[in-house]
């Protein structure tokens, strides 16, 4: 852990769920929509996505585009089954974890996602261990609900501000590159997490080793 830390912002997608895109590119493939990994991946996609995941756009016009990108007439509950493939599972590990750090820190969620993830993880992680993820958190910012985004500097600056952080204690954690730079322009410290590690194994291994 990087010294002075008091508060710890956690990406969710990748750091907490544990997520897999190409099983979401592969769905939209079986669809008929073979170009999907030009329109989204985890470095970069269509504007039509930053808009989902800014609460701009809604389900509806989110499944009439995507209809309209494959030529076909999609149910919005196939093209709704796809876009939550990639979602997974959350380990209890984490949870207790975050458990943990809730005597040490204050823990804030900060994650670009949309309605219709919400909607799919709650229930993932409410049949997994019959809780939500807000209960870790002393507060949960989701880029749908505040209209904004990482990596903007305006999300960042309305967590340190709303809750009264100082970026040289905070540190912001998340397994995007692009969004771990826009953290560090504000003087936030950051911990990028690569692919392959996991925060139970390779960041707070040392505060957890002891059951």
């Amino acid at each position: 852990m990087i010294k002075g830390i008091k508060h710890i912002v956690f990406d969710f997608g990748g750091v907490l769920l544990n997520i897999d895109y190409t099983l979401t590119e592969q769905a939209f493939i079986a669809l008929g929509i073979t170009q999907f990994s030009r329109l989204y991946s985890q470095l970069q996609q269509d504007n039509m996505f930053d808009e989902l995941e800014t609460g701009s756009i809604q389900t509806t016009a989110f499944c009439d585009t995507l209809r309209k990108l494959a030529g076909m007439p999609l149910e919005d509950q196939d093209i709704i089954r796809a876009w939550n493939a990639m979602l997974l599972n959350l380990p209890l590990r984490r949870l207790q974890l975050l458990e943990q750090l809730k005597h040490h820190y204050d823990l804030v969620l900060l994650s670009n996602t949309n309605e219709i993830h919400e909607e799919a993880f709650t229930r993932i992680i409410y049949d997994e261990h019959k809780t939500s993820i807000a209960a870790f958190f002393d507060r949960v910012y989701f880029s749908h609900r505040v209209g904004m985004r990482k990596p903007d500097k305006e999300i960042f600056e309305r967590v340190l501000q709303e809750n009264h952080f100082l970026p040289e204690h905070t540190l912001f954690i998340d397994d995007s590159p692009q969004h771990i730079e826009g953290a560090k322009k504000l003087g936030i410290q950051t911990l990028y997490l690569e692919k392959g590690m996991t925060i139970e194994e390779h960041v707070f291994r040392s505060k957890t080793n002891n059951d």
